[in-house]
This record gives C-alpha cells, sequence and structure tokens, in this order.
C-alpha cells in the first residue's frame, strides 16, 4: 500500500479524483489508502484501480515505474472513460492539511493566476496557464524541471545565484547549460540550418510519443464501447462504471489471448 500511494503522488492523481473514479466519497478513498492490503479493498474497486494503471495483478504495482510516458497513459485511462467536462469548485478545502507557509504560498500562486485569467478574452493568458499546469504535472518526475524553475527564480533577480534549493551539482550544470543556450537564442549564434535541423529531431520526438498516447486512448474507447454494448449501456455512470470496467479488463484479457 505505500507503493500505491506513492504512486498516486507521482501521478498528481488527487483524493477528489481518485474519488470520482472510484464511485466513493473521498473520506473513503482515505480509509482504501489507509489499509495494509489493497487486496482487503472491495473487488470492483480493486479492478478499477488496477485498470486505471494498467496492470492485471496487484504484485505488478512494486514494479510500475513513473515517468512521462506513463502518466500520459494513466492520463489516457482516465479520459478515454470520463469524457464529460467538469467546472472545478475552489473552496477553502484546497488549503486542507497545509502547513501556515505552504497556505500562504498556495494563496499568494492562485491570486497571481486569477489576476492573469480574469480578462476571459485573453488567450495566451488561458495557454500560459494550461502550459504550466502541464509543467506542474510533469515536474512530478523531472529533475531538470525544477532545475529550470530555479535558473528563471534566479534570471529574474528573486534568488541569489548560488543558492541551490535541489541537488546543488546537478543544478549547478544544468544553469551553466541553460544560461550558454540563452546566449545562443538571443545572440542568434547558430546557423538557421542547425536550428532547423534540432526543432526536426525535438518534433519527431514528441510526435511519437502522442502517437503512442493517441493509440491508447483509441483502443479504450473501442474497448468502452464494446463493453457497453455487450451489457447494454449506452454510457458508463457512476452506477455501472464497475462493472463497465470490469467487463473492459475481461475484454481486454480476450484480445491479448
Amino acid at each position: 500500500m505505500e507503493r500505491l500511494n506513492e504512486i498516486l503522488r507521482e501521478l498528481g492523481i488527487s483524493k477528489v479524483k481518485l474519488a470520482k473514479y472510484l464511485g466513493v466519497s473521498r473520506q473513503m478513498i482515505y480509509n482504501y489508502l489507509e489499509m495494509d492490503d489493497i487486496n482487503k479493498w472491495p473487488k470492483e474497486k480493486k479492478v478499477l484501480i488496477l485498470n486505471l494503471l494498467n496492470i492485471k495483478t496487484v504484485e505488478e504495482i512494486e514494479n510500475i515505474k513513473v515517468d512521462t510516458d506513463y502518466i500520459m497513459q494513466v492520463e489516457a485511462n482516465i479520459n478515454a472513460l470520463f469524457n464529460e467536462e467538469v467546472t472545478p469548485v475552489v473552496n477553502a478545502d484546497v488549503y486542507q492539511g497545509l502547513s501556515p507557509r505552504n497556505r500562504e504560498l498556495l494563496a499568494s500562486i492562485i491570486d497571481l493566476i486569477k489576476e492573469d485569467l480574469e480578462d476571459d478574452t485573453d488567450e495566451e493568458a488561458y495557454y500560459k496557464y494550461l502550459y504550466l499546469s502541464h509543467f506542474v504535472q510533469a515536474m512530478i518526475t523531472s529533475r531538470e524541471l525544477k532545475y529550470i524553475l530555479g535558473y528563471v527564480a534566479k534570471a529574474a533577480g528573486f534568488v541569489k545565484p548560488l543558492d541551490f534549493a535541489f541537488h546543488e551539482e546537478e543544478q549547478y550544470r544544468f544553469e551553466s547549460i541553460l544560461f550558454s543556450a540563452m546566449i545562443l537564442y538571443n545572440g542568434r549564434g547558430v546557423s538557421p540550418s542547425k536550428i532547423a535541423e534540432s526543432h526536426k529531431r525535438f518534433e519527431e520526438q514528441i510526435e511519437h510519443k502522442m502517437e503512442e498516447k493517441l493509440s491508447r486512448t483509441m483502443e479504450l474507447n473501442s474497448m468502452k464501447a464494446q463493453a457497453l454494448k455487450e451489457l447494454g449501456y449506452t454510457s458508463i455512470t457512476e452506477e455501472n462504471a464497475a462493472e463497465v470496467l470490469a467487463k473492459i479488463t475481461e475484454i481486454e484479457v480476450r484480445t491479448v489471448a
């Protein structure tokens, strides 16, 4: 159970989101995660969590490696099953469990973002914070993204250049390389052909990852449609979610066999 809790934290899955996925209350999620063995969970809830994590057995939990690709896979699992739009509600609960220092920091961040998003016609602001949300999700498994934050804070004059909040040696090396890259960018010291060649490699790498994610999403959508048809349902609801996901697991096993 300790490893499962670690994985959920690394994936950035909130208790609220997990509660909705499993069709239980948030308090029940806490109860489940405090158990010493996932096999003590109700069978249908165990099937749901294994499905979410793209594994077949409880034993596989120990071998899960949470990286960017895996995060994308889990997001695809959720998005493929629950496509309805959700309007988030922000209230005092968002600060529960935080220390005074962390509450103050979160409130400051929310205020800054809210002020920038108040103009609903500002498309640039929307995408700026959409990308920021992706950045925060990816940062869970990437040390380098934290180093980028350190570099930006120093370049903007908020932090002293020799203050290192993370791994000092790695952060020092990363900042030095990024500084050199920024000099090249601002001074235009690289030929256009080299820039184009480098960006092409970047595009190919990202396109490959997105194709893998799309393929998995399409596969899940196909199995979802088949499961709904076999069970005689038209959509997934909180009442039939466990039954539908168990059927999807069955279909996936049949397909592999």
